[in-house]
Protein backbone atom coordinates (compact mmCIF):
# COMPACT_ATOMS: atom_id res chain seq x y z
CA UNK A 1 0.00 0.00 0.00
CA UNK A 2 1.33 3.51 -0.79
CA UNK A 3 1.86 6.13 1.90
CA UNK A 4 -0.96 8.66 2.11
CA UNK A 5 -0.42 11.90 0.26
CA UNK A 6 -3.04 14.62 0.98
CA UNK A 7 -4.92 15.77 -2.11
CA UNK A 8 -7.29 18.70 -1.93
CA UNK A 9 -7.69 19.65 -5.59
CA UNK A 10 -11.11 21.05 -6.39
CA UNK A 11 -12.89 22.33 -9.47
CA UNK A 12 -16.28 24.01 -9.49
CA UNK A 13 -16.99 22.73 -6.01
CA UNK A 14 -16.31 19.11 -6.93
CA UNK A 15 -13.46 17.06 -5.53
CA UNK A 16 -10.91 15.82 -8.07
CA UNK A 17 -9.15 12.50 -7.51
CA UNK A 18 -5.61 11.43 -8.31
CA UNK A 19 -6.31 7.80 -9.26
CA UNK A 20 -2.87 7.09 -10.66
CA UNK A 21 -1.22 7.68 -7.30
CA UNK A 22 1.58 9.72 -8.92
CA UNK A 23 -0.11 13.06 -9.36
CA UNK A 24 -0.43 12.64 -13.12
CA UNK A 25 -3.97 11.26 -13.55
CA UNK A 26 -6.58 13.54 -11.96
CA UNK A 27 -10.27 12.67 -12.23
CA UNK A 28 -13.54 14.17 -11.13
CA UNK A 29 -16.78 12.18 -11.09
CA UNK A 30 -17.84 13.24 -14.60
CA UNK A 31 -14.48 12.22 -16.10
CA UNK A 32 -14.49 8.95 -14.16
CA UNK A 33 -17.89 7.96 -15.61
CA UNK A 34 -16.88 9.05 -19.10
CA UNK A 35 -13.63 7.02 -19.02
CA UNK A 36 -15.30 3.93 -17.60
CA UNK A 37 -13.77 4.04 -14.14
CA UNK A 38 -17.26 4.39 -12.71
CA UNK A 39 -20.32 2.58 -13.99
CA UNK A 40 -20.20 -0.81 -15.64
CA UNK A 41 -18.52 -2.42 -12.61
CA UNK A 42 -19.95 -3.09 -9.20
CA UNK A 43 -21.23 -6.60 -9.67
CA UNK A 44 -20.56 -9.98 -11.15
CA UNK A 45 -23.01 -11.62 -13.58
CA UNK A 46 -24.18 -15.03 -12.42
CA UNK A 47 -25.31 -17.88 -14.66
CA UNK A 48 -28.95 -16.83 -14.30
CA UNK A 49 -28.18 -13.35 -15.62
CA UNK A 50 -28.65 -11.75 -12.19
CA UNK A 51 -25.91 -9.34 -11.07
CA UNK A 52 -24.53 -10.27 -7.68
CA UNK A 53 -23.44 -7.31 -5.54
CA UNK A 54 -19.76 -7.50 -4.68
CA UNK A 55 -18.64 -6.99 -1.09
CA UNK A 56 -16.09 -4.16 -0.83
CA UNK A 57 -14.47 -5.53 2.32
CA UNK A 58 -13.95 -8.94 0.70
CA UNK A 59 -12.52 -7.36 -2.45
CA UNK A 60 -10.04 -5.26 -0.43
CA UNK A 61 -8.91 -8.35 1.52
CA UNK A 62 -8.42 -10.48 -1.60
CA UNK A 63 -6.61 -7.68 -3.47
CA UNK A 64 -4.33 -6.89 -0.53
CA UNK A 65 -1.12 -7.25 -2.54
CA UNK A 66 -1.88 -4.67 -5.25
CA UNK A 67 -0.93 -0.99 -5.21
CA UNK A 68 -3.93 1.18 -4.33
CA UNK A 69 -4.29 4.86 -5.40
CA UNK A 70 -3.27 7.06 -2.50
CA UNK A 71 -6.57 8.97 -2.54
CA UNK A 72 -8.33 5.74 -1.51
CA UNK A 73 -6.15 5.42 1.59
CA UNK A 74 -7.31 6.63 5.00
CA UNK A 75 -4.68 9.04 6.41
CA UNK A 76 -5.15 7.55 9.88
CA UNK A 77 -4.93 3.78 9.25
CA UNK A 78 -3.14 3.91 5.88
CA UNK A 79 -5.60 1.25 4.69
CA UNK A 80 -8.17 1.51 1.86
CA UNK A 81 -11.40 3.19 2.96
CA UNK A 82 -14.65 1.22 2.96
CA UNK A 83 -16.88 3.97 4.35
CA UNK A 84 -15.24 7.33 3.54
CA UNK A 85 -16.54 10.43 5.33
CA UNK A 86 -15.49 14.07 5.05
CA UNK A 87 -15.06 16.51 7.95
CA UNK A 88 -15.38 20.30 7.88
CA UNK A 89 -11.78 20.87 6.77
CA UNK A 90 -12.45 18.94 3.55
CA UNK A 91 -10.26 15.99 4.51
CA UNK A 92 -11.68 12.47 4.11
CA UNK A 93 -11.21 9.53 6.47
CA UNK A 94 -12.55 6.05 7.11
CA UNK A 95 -15.64 6.54 9.30
CA UNK A 96 -14.57 4.20 12.12
CA UNK A 97 -11.13 5.82 12.33
CA UNK A 98 -12.27 9.43 12.56
CA UNK A 99 -15.04 8.52 15.03
CA UNK A 100 -12.42 6.86 17.23
CA UNK A 101 -10.21 9.97 16.89
CA UNK A 102 -13.06 12.14 18.16
CA UNK A 103 -13.91 9.70 20.97
CA UNK A 104 -10.36 10.09 22.28
CA UNK A 105 -11.04 13.78 22.90
CA UNK A 106 -9.37 15.18 19.77
CA UNK A 107 -11.23 18.03 18.05
CA UNK A 108 -8.64 18.69 15.38
CA UNK A 109 -8.13 17.46 11.84
CA UNK A 110 -5.63 14.53 12.01
CA UNK A 111 -4.00 15.59 8.73
CA UNK A 112 -3.77 19.39 9.07
CA UNK A 113 -4.13 19.62 12.90
CA UNK A 114 -6.58 22.50 12.39
CA UNK A 115 -9.11 23.06 15.16
CA UNK A 116 -12.56 22.00 13.99
CA UNK A 117 -15.46 24.46 13.96
CA UNK A 118 -17.90 21.63 13.31
CA UNK A 119 -17.60 18.00 14.41
CA UNK A 120 -20.14 16.62 11.94
CA UNK A 121 -19.09 14.03 9.33
CA UNK A 122 -20.54 13.68 5.84
CA UNK A 123 -20.51 10.47 3.78
CA UNK A 124 -18.32 10.95 0.72
CA UNK A 125 -20.46 9.05 -1.77
CA UNK A 126 -18.46 10.14 -4.79
CA UNK A 127 -15.22 8.77 -3.37
CA UNK A 128 -17.01 5.62 -2.24
CA UNK A 129 -18.21 5.04 -5.82
CA UNK A 130 -14.68 5.53 -7.12
CA UNK A 131 -13.23 3.12 -4.56
CA UNK A 132 -15.97 0.53 -5.15
CA UNK A 133 -15.70 0.65 -8.93
CA UNK A 134 -11.90 0.57 -8.93
CA UNK A 135 -11.79 -2.47 -6.67
CA UNK A 136 -14.66 -4.12 -8.59
CA UNK A 137 -12.79 -3.89 -11.87
CA UNK A 138 -9.58 -5.23 -10.37
CA UNK A 139 -11.47 -8.01 -8.59
CA UNK A 140 -13.37 -9.11 -11.70
CA UNK A 141 -10.15 -9.24 -13.71
CA UNK A 142 -8.55 -11.34 -10.97
CA UNK A 143 -11.57 -13.69 -10.83
CA UNK A 144 -11.61 -14.08 -14.61
CA UNK A 145 -7.91 -14.89 -14.66
CA UNK A 146 -8.41 -17.34 -11.79
CA UNK A 147 -11.31 -19.07 -13.58
CA UNK A 148 -9.25 -19.32 -16.77
CA UNK A 149 -6.37 -20.90 -14.82
CA UNK A 150 -8.69 -23.36 -13.06
CA UNK A 151 -10.29 -24.32 -16.35
CA UNK A 152 -6.94 -24.87 -17.98
CA UNK A 153 -5.76 -26.99 -15.05
CA UNK A 154 -8.83 -29.23 -15.45
CA UNK A 155 -8.20 -29.53 -19.20
CA UNK A 156 -4.59 -30.60 -18.61
CA UNK A 157 -5.68 -33.20 -16.04
CA UNK A 158 -8.09 -34.68 -18.62
CA UNK A 159 -5.33 -34.64 -21.23
CA UNK A 160 -2.97 -36.54 -18.92
CA UNK A 161 -5.48 -39.41 -18.74
CA UNK A 162 -5.23 -39.92 -22.50
CA UNK A 163 -1.75 -39.05 -23.75
CA UNK A 164 1.67 -40.69 -23.52
CA UNK A 165 5.21 -40.00 -24.61
CA UNK A 166 6.21 -36.46 -25.53
CA UNK A 167 2.62 -35.22 -25.35
CA UNK A 168 2.47 -36.31 -21.70
CA UNK A 169 5.71 -34.47 -20.92
CA UNK A 170 4.37 -31.27 -22.53
CA UNK A 171 1.11 -31.51 -20.57
CA UNK A 172 3.04 -32.01 -17.32
CA UNK A 173 5.26 -29.01 -18.11
CA UNK A 174 2.21 -26.81 -18.60
CA UNK A 175 0.56 -28.02 -15.40
CA UNK A 176 3.77 -27.47 -13.49
CA UNK A 177 3.97 -23.87 -14.68
CA UNK A 178 0.35 -23.23 -13.70
CA UNK A 179 0.49 -24.71 -10.18
CA UNK A 180 3.80 -23.01 -9.38
CA UNK A 181 2.20 -19.58 -9.88
CA UNK A 182 -1.53 -19.82 -9.16
CA UNK A 183 -2.95 -20.93 -5.80
CA UNK A 184 -6.36 -21.49 -7.41
CA UNK A 185 -4.82 -24.03 -9.80
CA UNK A 186 -3.29 -25.94 -6.88
CA UNK A 187 -6.69 -26.20 -5.23
CA UNK A 188 -8.33 -27.26 -8.50
CA UNK A 189 -5.78 -30.06 -8.99
CA UNK A 190 -6.22 -31.27 -5.40
CA UNK A 191 -10.04 -31.09 -5.47
CA UNK A 192 -10.35 -33.03 -8.72
CA UNK A 193 -8.19 -36.06 -7.95
CA UNK A 194 -5.16 -34.58 -9.62
CA UNK A 195 -2.66 -35.60 -6.94
CA UNK A 196 -3.53 -39.28 -7.28
CA UNK A 197 -3.43 -39.08 -11.08
CA UNK A 198 -0.06 -37.32 -11.14
CA UNK A 199 1.43 -39.63 -8.46
CA UNK A 200 0.38 -42.69 -10.49
CA UNK A 201 2.81 -41.59 -13.21
CA UNK A 202 5.75 -42.39 -10.92
CA UNK A 203 6.96 -45.96 -11.02
CA UNK A 204 9.85 -48.31 -11.82
CA UNK A 205 9.53 -47.68 -15.58
CA UNK A 206 8.99 -43.92 -15.45
CA UNK A 207 11.48 -41.92 -17.52
CA UNK A 208 13.41 -39.16 -15.79
CA UNK A 209 11.83 -36.63 -18.18
CA UNK A 210 8.35 -37.51 -16.87
CA UNK A 211 9.52 -38.01 -13.30
CA UNK A 212 11.17 -34.61 -13.02
CA UNK A 213 7.97 -32.85 -14.17
CA UNK A 214 5.78 -34.92 -11.85
CA UNK A 215 7.97 -34.16 -8.85
CA UNK A 216 8.11 -30.48 -9.85
CA UNK A 217 4.30 -30.45 -9.65
CA UNK A 218 3.98 -32.42 -6.41
CA UNK A 219 6.33 -30.16 -4.41
CA UNK A 220 3.95 -27.27 -5.17
CA UNK A 221 0.86 -29.08 -3.86
CA UNK A 222 -0.44 -29.71 -0.36
CA UNK A 223 -0.24 -33.47 0.12
CA UNK A 224 -2.58 -35.25 2.52
CA UNK A 225 -1.61 -38.37 4.48
CA UNK A 226 -3.08 -40.72 1.88
CA UNK A 227 -1.10 -39.08 -0.92
CA UNK A 228 2.08 -39.26 1.15
CA UNK A 229 1.56 -42.96 1.87
CA UNK A 230 1.07 -43.61 -1.83
CA UNK A 231 4.29 -41.78 -2.69
CA UNK A 232 6.22 -43.72 -0.03
CA UNK A 233 6.02 -46.90 -2.11
CA UNK A 234 9.55 -48.33 -2.63
CA UNK A 235 9.40 -48.03 -6.44
CA UNK A 236 8.48 -44.34 -6.25
CA UNK A 237 11.11 -43.56 -3.62
CA UNK A 238 13.72 -45.42 -5.66
CA UNK A 239 12.94 -43.24 -8.69
CA UNK A 240 13.24 -40.07 -6.59
CA UNK A 241 16.62 -41.19 -5.26
CA UNK A 242 17.84 -41.99 -8.78
CA UNK A 243 16.83 -38.53 -10.00
CA UNK A 244 18.43 -36.94 -6.95
CA UNK A 245 21.72 -38.49 -8.03
CA UNK A 246 21.41 -38.05 -11.80
CA UNK A 247 18.96 -35.22 -12.56
CA UNK A 248 19.43 -31.52 -13.23
CA UNK A 249 20.07 -29.25 -10.24
CA UNK A 250 16.40 -28.18 -10.25
CA UNK A 251 15.27 -31.82 -10.27
CA UNK A 252 17.69 -32.67 -7.47
CA UNK A 253 16.34 -29.85 -5.31
CA UNK A 254 12.72 -30.82 -5.99
CA UNK A 255 13.40 -34.49 -5.19
CA UNK A 256 15.05 -33.44 -1.94
CA UNK A 257 12.13 -31.21 -0.96
CA UNK A 258 9.56 -33.89 -1.80
CA UNK A 259 11.34 -36.60 0.18
CA UNK A 260 11.52 -34.24 3.16
CA UNK A 261 7.79 -33.54 2.88
CA UNK A 262 7.12 -37.28 2.88
CA UNK A 263 9.33 -37.91 5.91
CA UNK A 264 8.22 -35.05 8.14
CA UNK A 265 6.14 -35.94 11.16
CA UNK A 266 5.95 -39.68 10.53
CA UNK A 267 7.76 -42.92 11.25
CA UNK A 268 9.33 -44.47 8.21
CA UNK A 269 11.02 -47.72 7.34
CA UNK A 270 14.71 -46.97 7.62
CA UNK A 271 15.61 -49.46 4.89
CA UNK A 272 13.43 -47.63 2.35
CA UNK A 273 14.13 -43.91 2.68
CA UNK A 274 17.62 -43.13 4.00
CA UNK A 275 19.47 -45.54 1.72
CA UNK A 276 23.17 -45.02 1.16
CA UNK A 277 22.35 -43.84 -2.36
CA UNK A 278 20.10 -41.12 -0.95
CA UNK A 279 22.69 -40.02 1.59
CA UNK A 280 25.45 -39.90 -1.02
CA UNK A 281 23.22 -37.86 -3.34
CA UNK A 282 22.44 -35.42 -0.53
CA UNK A 283 26.10 -34.88 0.28
CA UNK A 284 26.85 -34.21 -3.38
CA UNK A 285 24.07 -31.63 -3.44
CA UNK A 286 25.27 -29.99 -0.22
CA UNK A 287 28.86 -29.77 -1.49
CA UNK A 288 27.84 -27.97 -4.72
CA UNK A 289 28.67 -24.38 -3.75
CA UNK A 290 27.20 -22.99 -6.98
CA UNK A 291 23.62 -23.54 -5.80
CA UNK A 292 22.68 -22.13 -2.37
CA UNK A 293 19.11 -23.42 -2.71
CA UNK A 294 20.50 -26.92 -3.16
CA UNK A 295 22.69 -26.62 -0.07
CA UNK A 296 19.73 -25.46 2.02
CA UNK A 297 17.40 -28.19 0.74
CA UNK A 298 20.04 -30.90 1.21
CA UNK A 299 20.88 -29.87 4.77
CA UNK A 300 17.20 -29.62 5.69
CA UNK A 301 16.56 -33.20 4.54
CA UNK A 302 19.75 -34.45 6.18
CA UNK A 303 18.56 -32.91 9.45
CA UNK A 304 15.19 -34.66 9.11
CA UNK A 305 16.96 -37.98 8.48
CA UNK A 306 19.19 -37.49 11.53
CA UNK A 307 16.12 -37.07 13.74
CA UNK A 308 15.69 -40.85 13.36
CA UNK A 309 18.26 -42.56 15.56
CA UNK A 310 18.55 -45.86 13.65
CA UNK A 311 20.02 -44.17 10.56
CA UNK A 312 22.58 -41.86 12.21
CA UNK A 313 25.39 -44.42 11.99
CA UNK A 314 24.81 -44.62 8.23
CA UNK A 315 25.24 -40.85 7.96
CA UNK A 316 28.57 -41.09 9.79
CA UNK A 317 29.71 -44.10 7.77
CA UNK A 318 29.47 -42.30 4.39
CA UNK A 319 31.84 -39.58 5.60
CA UNK A 320 29.28 -36.84 6.26
CA UNK A 321 31.14 -35.44 9.29
CA UNK A 322 34.39 -34.24 7.64
CA UNK A 323 32.48 -32.95 4.60
CA UNK A 324 30.14 -30.86 6.74
CA UNK A 325 33.02 -29.55 8.86
CA UNK A 326 34.82 -28.29 5.74
CA UNK A 327 31.66 -26.48 4.61
CA UNK A 328 31.16 -24.54 7.87
CA UNK A 329 33.24 -21.41 7.04
CA UNK A 330 31.30 -20.73 3.82
CA UNK A 331 27.70 -21.34 4.89
CA UNK A 332 25.09 -18.62 5.35
CA UNK A 333 23.46 -18.40 8.82
CA UNK A 334 20.42 -20.52 7.92
CA UNK A 335 22.52 -23.32 6.41
CA UNK A 336 25.09 -23.01 9.19
CA UNK A 337 22.53 -23.70 11.89
CA UNK A 338 21.32 -26.80 10.03
CA UNK A 339 24.89 -28.10 9.59
CA UNK A 340 25.74 -27.54 13.26
CA UNK A 341 22.52 -29.26 14.31
CA UNK A 342 23.45 -32.34 12.23
CA UNK A 343 27.00 -32.41 13.64
CA UNK A 344 25.70 -32.00 17.20
CA UNK A 345 23.31 -34.94 16.74
CA UNK A 346 26.11 -37.09 15.27
CA UNK A 347 28.39 -36.12 18.18
CA UNK A 348 26.10 -38.13 20.47
CA UNK A 349 27.37 -41.31 18.75
CA UNK A 350 30.79 -42.81 19.59
CA UNK A 351 31.57 -43.05 15.85
CA UNK A 352 30.43 -39.46 15.37
CA UNK A 353 32.66 -38.11 18.13
CA UNK A 354 35.61 -40.04 16.73
CA UNK A 355 34.95 -38.68 13.24
CA UNK A 356 34.81 -35.12 14.63
CA UNK A 357 38.04 -35.63 16.56
CA UNK A 358 39.81 -36.86 13.42
CA UNK A 359 38.84 -33.79 11.35
CA UNK A 360 41.93 -31.52 11.24
CA UNK A 361 39.93 -28.28 10.91
CA UNK A 362 37.01 -29.17 13.14
CA UNK A 363 38.16 -27.39 16.30
CA UNK A 364 39.28 -24.09 14.72
CA UNK A 365 36.23 -23.97 12.42
CA UNK A 366 33.79 -24.53 15.27
CA UNK A 367 35.57 -22.27 17.79
CA UNK A 368 35.25 -19.35 15.35
CA UNK A 369 31.47 -19.72 15.39
CA UNK A 370 31.09 -19.13 19.15
CA UNK A 371 29.37 -15.79 19.87
CA UNK A 372 29.47 -14.94 16.18
CA UNK A 373 26.20 -15.89 14.44
CA UNK A 374 23.41 -16.55 16.92
CA UNK A 375 22.84 -17.95 20.39
CA UNK A 376 21.46 -21.12 18.83
CA UNK A 377 24.63 -21.61 16.76
CA UNK A 378 26.76 -20.91 19.84
CA UNK A 379 24.85 -23.53 21.82
CA UNK A 380 25.27 -26.17 19.09
CA UNK A 381 28.96 -25.35 18.59
CA UNK A 382 29.57 -25.56 22.34
CA UNK A 383 27.89 -28.97 22.51
CA UNK A 384 30.09 -30.28 19.69
CA UNK A 385 33.28 -28.98 21.28
CA UNK A 386 32.31 -30.39 24.68
CA UNK A 387 31.70 -33.85 23.20
CA UNK A 388 35.09 -33.90 21.47
CA UNK A 389 37.08 -32.43 24.37
CA UNK A 390 35.60 -34.96 26.77
CA UNK A 391 36.56 -37.74 24.37
CA UNK A 392 40.25 -36.73 24.29
CA UNK A 393 40.82 -33.95 26.85
CA UNK A 394 44.61 -33.81 26.67
CA UNK A 395 44.73 -33.65 22.87
CA UNK A 396 41.55 -31.80 21.91
CA UNK A 397 41.27 -29.39 24.85
CA UNK A 398 44.80 -28.13 24.20
CA UNK A 399 44.07 -27.63 20.49
CA UNK A 400 40.87 -25.80 21.37
CA UNK A 401 42.63 -23.44 23.78
CA UNK A 402 45.29 -22.69 21.16
CA UNK A 403 42.46 -21.89 18.72
CA UNK A 404 41.09 -19.27 21.15
CA UNK A 405 38.42 -21.31 22.88
CA UNK A 406 39.16 -20.06 26.41
CA UNK A 407 38.65 -16.43 25.45
CA UNK A 408 35.40 -17.28 23.62
CA UNK A 409 34.11 -19.23 26.63
CA UNK A 410 34.74 -16.23 28.88
CA UNK A 411 32.70 -14.11 26.46
CA UNK A 412 29.84 -16.60 26.68
CA UNK A 413 29.96 -16.56 30.50
CA UNK A 414 29.96 -12.73 30.58
CA UNK A 415 27.20 -12.39 27.97
CA UNK A 416 23.44 -12.31 28.33
CA UNK A 417 23.05 -15.89 27.09
CA UNK A 418 20.73 -18.31 28.88
CA UNK A 419 22.03 -19.81 32.18
CA UNK A 420 22.28 -23.36 30.81
CA UNK A 421 24.61 -22.17 28.04
CA UNK A 422 26.72 -20.26 30.54
CA UNK A 423 26.96 -23.33 32.77
CA UNK A 424 28.08 -25.49 29.85
CA UNK A 425 30.70 -22.88 28.92
CA UNK A 426 32.00 -22.83 32.51
CA UNK A 427 32.28 -26.63 32.60
CA UNK A 428 34.20 -26.70 29.32
CA UNK A 429 36.48 -23.88 30.51
CA UNK A 430 37.28 -25.89 33.63
CA UNK A 431 38.04 -28.97 31.52
CA UNK A 432 40.38 -26.97 29.29
CA UNK A 433 42.26 -25.53 32.29
CA UNK A 434 43.31 -28.95 33.63
CA UNK A 435 46.24 -29.19 31.23
CA UNK A 436 47.79 -25.86 32.26
CA UNK A 437 49.16 -24.08 35.28
CA UNK A 438 47.07 -21.14 36.44
CA UNK A 439 49.51 -18.55 35.06
CA UNK A 440 49.79 -20.12 31.62
CA UNK A 441 46.04 -20.68 31.35
CA UNK A 442 45.30 -17.06 32.22
CA UNK A 443 47.66 -15.99 29.45
CA UNK A 444 45.88 -18.34 27.06
CA UNK A 445 42.57 -16.72 27.90
CA UNK A 446 43.79 -13.41 26.41
CA UNK A 447 41.89 -11.55 29.10
CA UNK A 448 42.87 -8.10 27.88
CA UNK A 449 41.43 -8.70 24.46
CA UNK A 450 38.32 -10.31 25.96
CA UNK A 451 37.65 -7.32 28.21
CA UNK A 452 38.10 -4.93 25.27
Amino acid sequence: MPMYQPSGRRRDGGVMYDVGGDGGHVLDLETAVKDGILGGGGGVVCGSGVTEKLDLKKMIEELDSIDVPSVFICPISLEPMQDPVTICTGQTYERSNIVKWFSMGHFTCPTTMQELWDDSITPNKTLYQLIYSWFSQKYLVMKKRSEDVQGRALEVLETLKKVKGQARIQALKELRQVVSVHASAKKTVADNGGIGLISSLLGPFTSHAVGSEVIGILVNLCLDSESKSNLMQPAKISLMVDMLNEGSIETKINCTKLIEILMEGRDFESEIVPSLSLLVGLLRLVKDKRHQNGILAGLALLKTICLHEPVRNSVVSIGAVPQLVELLPNLNPECLELALYILEVLSTLPQGRLALKDCPNMIPNVVKLLMRVSESCTQLALAILSAVCKLAPEECASLAVEAGLAAKLLLVIQSGCNPVLKQRAAELLKLCSLNYTATIFISKCKLTRTIQ
